[in-house]
C-alpha cells in the first residue's frame, strides 16, 4: 500500500514546511503547499480547513488535533465570533504574531504587516508555564523538536517567531514582508473606512484594504499617535548581549546553565570576576539554546577602563553609539565574562553571526523603560470607529532580567483578542475600553506565583487566567478620554493651577505641626512650646519629644543640669538610634536657632510618622504607622557592622577563624544611663562648627535640606557618598569605611585589613553580624534576644551591662542547615549532646536537598514532587526522545543515589533527578529575578530622589530669598517643601525595606552555597580525610553557624513586624 506522502506531492512541501529553520523557507515551502492544494494563502479559517481535509500524514493529523483543541474552546465560537471583523497587526514579533492567531481563531480576517524580511534574533527569552503549556497546544513540538527541553524554560526569538508564524500560515492570516506602516489614513467621507499608510508602495489591495481594528506590535520605538507614554527612570544601566556558536557536542551539553546571578545577593562571584578578568558586573545569565547565549549588565567604568567605551558621555546615546564602542573590545570583555561564568567548559567560543553578518553581541541601555498610560483607544471620523490597541514592548517595555517580557506580552495579546471579540459582539465603546484597562492594571502585577495554577485551563477569556478578576475597576467615565470622535473640536482643560485653593489649604501646615507638637510635649516640666524656632534651642523641648515617642530612654527631672548643646545632641542622636529618624541639621543649628526651615522639615519627619499615635503611645516597638522599621534596622546593621569591623583592624587578621559563637549584648530591661550633667559631650567636629548640615563633608560643596544624607556623623550628598572604588550608592548594612585611607567603600571592595586581598577575597557581607531584632525597635512579642541599646548613652557608663558570648546549644546547631529556621516549641532537645557538629551535621544533610535549591527530607516529597513533573504539559514519547540529558554534580548524584537505594525506588531516580535539577533552576530564577526586581526598584528611586532634590533645591531657594514675598506665597512654598520631605522620607523607607530583603536574599544564597560545601566533605569517609579537610569542613561549618543564626535575626525581625502591622490594624482597638 502506498504510503500518502508517495500519492499526495503536498505532504513533502508540508513536512518542508514543518522543518524549516528559516524565514525565507518558510514562507517559500507554504507558498509551494498552498500552490499543490490548489489555495491562496491569507484566506482564513477556511484555508486551514481545506487544508487539513487534504493532508492525512501522521504528523499532519498529530498537529490537526493540536489546533483543533485549542480552537474547539467555547470562546471562539467554532471561529465564527468575529468573522465581520477586519484587523491591521503591525509588527511579526512574538507578540505581533501571537495575537494574530488569537484573532484569526476568533475567525477575523487578519493582515499582518512586518518591515523586516527574515528572522535574525538569537536572544532567548525566558518563559513561564503558561506560555509553555500555550506553545505546545500550538504544536510548538511538531516545529521544533528541542522545545524546553533542558532545566531551564526558554526559547530563543528567532524559533519563537519561526513556530507561530508557521502557526499564523496555517490558520490563514494573510503577511507581507518589508512593508513599513507610517500612520493611519482616516475615512474621507460616510461610508467609507480606516486604511494604513505604508512604504514602499503596496500592492493595491493591501493599499485600499479597510479595517476597524489596528494591533500595534511594533516595538517600544513605535507607539501610534494619541496614545500617551510614560517614562520610568533607574540609574544608567548598560546590558550586554553576546551569542557563541552551539555545536552541541557532549562537552557544551554538559556545561549548566546560568539561570541568573545578581551582585546584590552573591558577592563573593562577582570579587571572583573582578579580580580574574577586571571585569566588573551587575549580574550575569546563560542560556543554552540554538546559540549559547549571554546577557550581563556591566559598569560603566569598567568598560571605559578596559577600553569598551572609548569616552565618557552624558548622553546614553551618545555614550553607547557607535562611534564609542570599540568592537574588538568588547567582543573581549563579553568572551572574558562568558568563559569565566561557565568555568572555560565550553572550549573555544566563537560568536554567532547577527542579520548583518557580524559577531553578534552587543550593548544597549535599559536605564529607561517606557509604558504606555493606556492599552487601546478609539477613533470615529464619519460614523467608522476604529479600535487601537497596543501589545508588546510598545505597551510595556519589560526589564529583562525579570524574564517577564514574552510571558506579559502574549497576556496582552489574550487580552487585546479578548476586547475585539466584545468589540464584535457590539458592547458599547467605552464599556470596551473600561474592561481593557482595567485588565491593563493587572499586568504589571502579574507573576507566576499570582495567576491561576492550573495552566491548562487557561484560554482567551480573562476569568481562566487572573485570579480575584474585577472588569469593573474601571469605570466608563474614566476613559473617555480614550474616545476620540476626530472631527470633533477636542476639548481644551485649564491646565492653570488652582493655586488659590493650594495656598488657602497650605496656610494651616505650619500651625498643624505646631499644634502637633504642642501636644506631643505637653506637661513636661520647663517644656513651653509656641513656635518652631526658638522654642526648641533649649534642647528640652526636642528631648520631651522623643521621650514621648519612646519613653524610658530619659527621664523630665533627668534633664536638669544638662546644657543646651548635650541635651540636643542627646535627642539627636535618641531620634536615629531608637526612632529611625535621621537628623537633617546638626545640634549646634538646633541651639543657634540658624537653621529654621531644617528645623521643620526635622520636625515635620515626627509628624507624619507619629501623627496618627496617640499621646501616650508607649516604646515606638507597638507598631506606630509611620515610623520605618526597616531604616531602624539597617542603621543599627550598620552600626554593629563598624563595631565589628573596628574589632577586626584592632586585632590581627591574619589566619583568625571564624567564630563560632555569635556576640550579643545583654538585653538590659533597666533604663539606659543618663549623662551625667557635668560630663562633656564628644566636642563637635570641624564640619560641625561650620554648620554642617550647609557643606557635605566630602566635596564641600553646599547642602540643601532634601540633599542632606546622614550617615557617621557627618552630612553627605548623596551622589558623593558611593563607592570609592565602583561609585555605587551605599545604602546602610552594606558599606564600610576603610581605617587607613579614610574612603568609604561598597563591601565587596572594602579593602582588608593589612590590605590582604588574598585574605578577603571571599569575604564581604558574611563577616557582618546582623543585629538581633528587640524590643527597642519592633513591636512587644515573647523575650527574645534584643537589640543592643546602641548609643543610649552619649557617655558609657560604668553600670552599664558588658558584652557577652552566647554560645550556640546543640538543638541549635542541629537546625543550621534546615530552611525552616523556626523552632518547634514542642521539641524536646536531646537526652545527650552529639559527639560533634561534623557527626550532626551529617545527620541533618542525609536526606536533604537543601544545597541544591530544594527543601527535601523525606520520599513523601520527592513522589509528590514526581507526580507534579509527571502532570507537566508534554508530547508524545517520541518528541520526548529529545530531552537534554544535563549532568550532575556528583555530590549531588551520589546523595540522590543514595536516597533512591535507601528508600528501594531506584527506579524512579531518573525522574527525580530531572525533577531535582529543574525545582533548582526555578528557585535559583526566582531568587534572581527577585533581586534583580529590587535593584531596577531602588535605582528607580534614586533617580526619583535626585528629582526631589533639584525641586527641593528650587523651593528653599525661594524661601530663603523672597522675604518680600506674601505670607499666603510663603506658606504655599513651605506646604510644597513638606510635601517633598515627606515623599523623600517614604521612599528613604521603601529603600530600606529593599534593602533588608536584599540581606535575606544574600544570606539565603551564602547557606545554599555553604550547605553545599559542607555536603562534599560528610560523603566523603572519614578515614579518607586529611587533617586539612576537617580543618575546613569545621570551617564551614562555622560560616554555615554564621549565616544561620543571621537568616534567623532577619526572619525573626520579619516575623515581629507582622505583629506589630496586626496589633495596629483596624481590629486592634477592639
Amino acid at each position: 500500500m502506498a504510503s500518502p506522502t508517495s500519492t499526495n506531492p503536498a505532504h513533502a512541501h508540508f513536512e518542508s514546511f514543518l522543518q524549516a529553520q528559516l524565514c525565507q523557507n518558510v514562507l517559500s515551502s507554504f507558498q509551494g503547499l498552498c500552490q499543490a492544494l490548489g489555495l491562496e494563502p491569507g484566506g482564513g479559517l477556511p484555508q486551514y480547513h481545506k487544508i487539513k481535509a487534504q493532508l492525512n500524514s501522521w504528523s499532519a493529523k498529530s498537529l490537526w488535533a493540536k489546533l483543533d483543541k485549542r480552537a474547539g474552546q467555547p470562546v471562539y465560537q467554532q471561529g465564527q465570533a468575529c468573522t465581520s471583523t477586519q484587523c491591521l497587526v503591525v509588527g511579526a514579533g512574538p507578540c505581533g504574531l501571537r495575537a494574530a492567531v488569537e484573532l484569526a481563531l476568533l475567525g477575523a480576517r487578519v493582515v499582518l504587516v512586518e518591515k523586516r524580511t527574515k528572522f535574525s534574533r538569537h536572544n532567548v527569552l525566558h518563559l513561564w508555564p503558561f506560555t509553555i503549556h500555550d506553545l505546545r497546544g500550538l504544536g510548538a513540538k511538531k516545529f521544533y523538536g528541542r522545545f524546553c527541553t533542558g532545566t531551564l524554560d526558554h526559547i530563543s526569538i528567532r524559533q519563537l517567531q519561526l513556530l507561530l508564524l508557521k502557526v499564523a500560515l496555517l490558520l490563514g492570516v494573510e503577511i507581507h514582508w518589508g512593508v513599513t506602516f507610517t500612520g493611519l489614513q482616516p475615512p474621507t467621507k460616510k461610508g467609507s473606512g480606516w486604511r494604513a499608510q505604508l512604504q514602499p508602495k503596496p500592492p493595491a489591495q493591501l493599499a485600499n484594504y479597510e479595517f476597524d481594528v489596528l494591533i500595534s506590535a511594533a516595538g517600544g520605538k513605535f507607539v501610534p499617535e494619541g496614545f500617551t507614554v510614560r517614562e520610568m527612570r533607574g540609574k544608567l544601566a548598560i546590558g550586554i548581549t553576546a551569542n557563541f556558536v552551539n555545536r552541541r557536542t557532549v562537552e557544551e551539553a554538559q556545561v549548566p546553565e546560568i539561570s541568573g546571578v545578581a551582585r546584590i545577593y552573591n558577592q563573593s562571584f562577582f570579587q571572583s570576576l573582578l579580580k580574574a578578568t577586571g571585569i566588573d558586573l551587575e549580574n550575569i545569565v546563560y542560556y543554552k539554546d540554538d546559540t549559547h547565549y549571554f546577557v550581563m549588565t556591566a559598569k560603566k567604568q569598567c568598560l571605559l577602563r578596559l577600553g569598551v567605551l572609548r569616552q565618557d558621555w552624558p548622553e546614553t546615546d551618545r555614550l553607547l553609539g557607535s562611534a564609542n564602542v570599540v568592537p574588538e573590545a568588547l567582543q573581549r570583555f563579553a568572551r572574558a565574562a562568558a568563559d569565566f561564568a561557565t568555568h572555560g567548559k565550553l572550549g573555544k567560543l566563537e560568536f554567532a553571526q547577527d542579520a548583518h553578518g557580524r559577531p553578534d553581541v552587543s550593548a544597549f541601555d535599559f536605564t529607561s523603560m517606557m509604558r504606555a498610560e493606556s492599552a487601546a483607544r478609539v477613533q470615529e471620523k464619519h460614523g467608522a470607529c476604529l479600535l487601537l490597541e497596543l501589545v508588546g514592548d510598545c505597551l510595556v517595555e519589560p526589564f529583562w532580567p525579570l524574564g517577564t517580557g514574552v510571558a506579559r506580552g502574549f497576556l496582552a495579546a489574550f487580552d487585546a483578542a479578548w476586547m475585539v471579540k466584545r468589540w464584535a459582539e457590539g458592547a458599547r465603546p467605552l464599556e470596551v475600553l473600561a474592561e481593557r484597562e482595567s485588565l491593563y492594571q493587572l499586568l504589571s502585577q502579574t507573576t507566576p506565583e499570582n495567576m491561576h495554577r492550573n495552566v491548562s485551563q487557561y484560554g482567551l477569556d480573562p476569568a481562566t487566567r487572573y485570579p480575584n478578576l474585577n472588569l469593573r475597576s474601571v469605570s466608563p467615565n474614566q476613559v473617555r478620554e480614550l474616545y476620540d470622535v476626530v472631527a470633533k473640536e477636542p476639548v481644551r482643560r485649564n491646565d492653570k493651577t488652582d493655586s488659590g485653593k493650594l495656598a488657602a489649604g497650605s496656610v494651616g501646615a505650619q500651625e498643624d505641626l505646631l499644634h502637633w507638637c504642642q501636644e506631643q510635649t505637653a506637661g513636661y516640666p520647663g517644656v513651653h512650646v509656641t513656635n518652631l524656632s526658638s522654642s526648641w534651642a533649649d534642647g528640652l523641648a526636642l528631648c520631651a519629644l522623643v521621650n514621648r515617642l519612646r519613653p524610658g530612654l530619659l527621664e523630665p527631672a533627668e534633664l536638669q543640669g544638662l546644657g543646651a548643646l548635650e541635651a540636643t545632641a542627646w535627642a539627636l542622636k535618641m531620634a536615629e538610634h531608637e526612632l529611625g529618624i535621621t537628623p537633617v541639621l546638626s545640634a549646634q543649628a538646633v541651639v543657634a536657632g540658624s537653621d529654621p526651615l531644617g528645623l521643620i522639615a526635622y520636625l515635620s519627619h515626627f509628624h507624619s510618622a507619629f501623627k496618627s499615635t496617640p499621646q501616650n503611645p508607649g516604646p515606638v516597638s507597638q507598631g506606630l504607622p509611620g515610623t520605618s522599621s526597616a531604616v531602624l534596622f539597617l542603621g543599627k546593621l550598620q552600626r554593629t557592622l563598624q563595631r565589628t569591623r573596628a574589632k577586626e583592624n584592632g586585632e590581627d587578621a591574619g589566619g583568625k577563624k571564624p567564630r563560632l559563637e555569635v556576640e550579643a549584648e545583654t538585653p538590659s530591661t533597666e533604663e539606659p544611663p543618663v549623662p551625667e550633667p557635668g560630663a562633656p559631650l564628644t566636642p563637635p567636629s570641624h564640619h560641625q562648627e561650620a554648620r554642617a548640615q550647609d557643606l557635605c563633608a566630602l566635596c564641600g560643596e553646599h547642602l540643601y535640606i532634601l540633599e542632606r544624607f546622614f550617615a557617621n556623623g557627618h552630612f553627605y550628598h548623596r551622589s558623593c557618598f558611593c563607592c570609592h572604588v565602583c561609585e555605587a550608592t551605599l545604602w546602610p548594612g552594606s558599606y564600610g569605611q576603610h581605617p587607613g585611607d579614610g574612603h568609604f567603600y561598597c563591601l565587596q571592595h572594602l579593602p582588608q585589613p593589612g590590605h590582604k586581598e588574598d585574605a578577603g577575597s571571599n569575604r564581604g557581607p558574611e563577616s557582618q553580624d546582623l543585629p538581633t531584632p528587640g524590643e527597642d525597635n519592633m513591636p512587644s512579642s515573647p523575650p527574645t534576644p534584643m537589640f543592643p541599646q546602641e548609643g543610649a548613652s552619649p557617655v558609657p557608663s560604668p553600670g552599664q551591662p558588658a558584652r557577652r558570648l552566647i554560645r550556640l546549644s546543640s538543638p541549635e546547631r542541629q537546625r543550621l542547615s534546615s530552611l525552616n529556621l523556626s523552632p518547634d516549641p514542642e521539641m524536646e532537645p536531646p537526652p545527650k549532646p552529639p559527639r560533634s557538629c561534623s557527626a550532626l551535621a551529617r545527620q541533618a544533610l542525609e536526606g536533604s536537598f537543601v544545597g541544591w535549591g530544594v527543601q527535601i527530607h523525606n520520599p513523601h516529597v520527592l513522589m509528590a514532587m514526581e507526580k507534579e513533573e509527571e502532570g507537566r504539559p508534554s508530547s508524545s514519547d517520541e518528541e520526548e526522545e529529545e530531552e537534554e540529558d544535563v549532568a550532575l554534580d556528583l555530590d549531588m548524584e551520589q546523595t540522590l543515589l543514595t536516597f533512591a537505594k535507601n528508600s528501594g525506588t531506584m527506579d524512579k531516580y531518573p525522574t527525580w533527578k530531572r525533577t531535582l535539577l529543574r525545582r533548582a533552576k526555578e528557585q535559583e530564577m526566582k531568587r534572581f529575578c527577585k533581586a534583580q526586581a529590587i535593584q531596577r526598584r531602588l535605582n528607580e528611586i534614586e533617580a526619583t530622589l535626585r528629582e526631589l532634590e533639584a525641586e527641593g533645591m528650587k523651593v528653599e531657594l525661594a524661601l530663603r530669598n523672597q522675604s518680600s514675598s506674601p505670607e499666603q506665597q510663603k506658606a504655599l512654598w513651605l506646604e510644597q517643601l513638606l510635601q517633598l520631605v515627606q515623599k523623600k522620607n517614604s521612599l528613604v523607607s521603601e529603600e530600606a525595606e529593599l534593602m533588608i530583603t536584599a540581606q535575606e536574599l544574600d544570606l539565603e544564597d551564602k547557606q545554599l552555597q555553604l550547605d553545599q560545601e559542607l555536603r562534599s566533605y560528610l560523603n566523603r569517609e572519614e578515614t579518607l580525610k586529611t587533617a586539612a579537610d576537617r580543618q575546613t569542613e569545621e570551617q564551614i561549618l562555622k560560616k554555615l553557624v554564621d549565616v544561620v543564626n543571621q537568616r534567623d535575626a532577619l526572619i525573626r525581625f520579619q516575623e515581629a513586624r507582622r505583629l506589630s502591622e496586626l496589633a495596629s490594624g483596624p481590629g486592634a482597638q477592639g
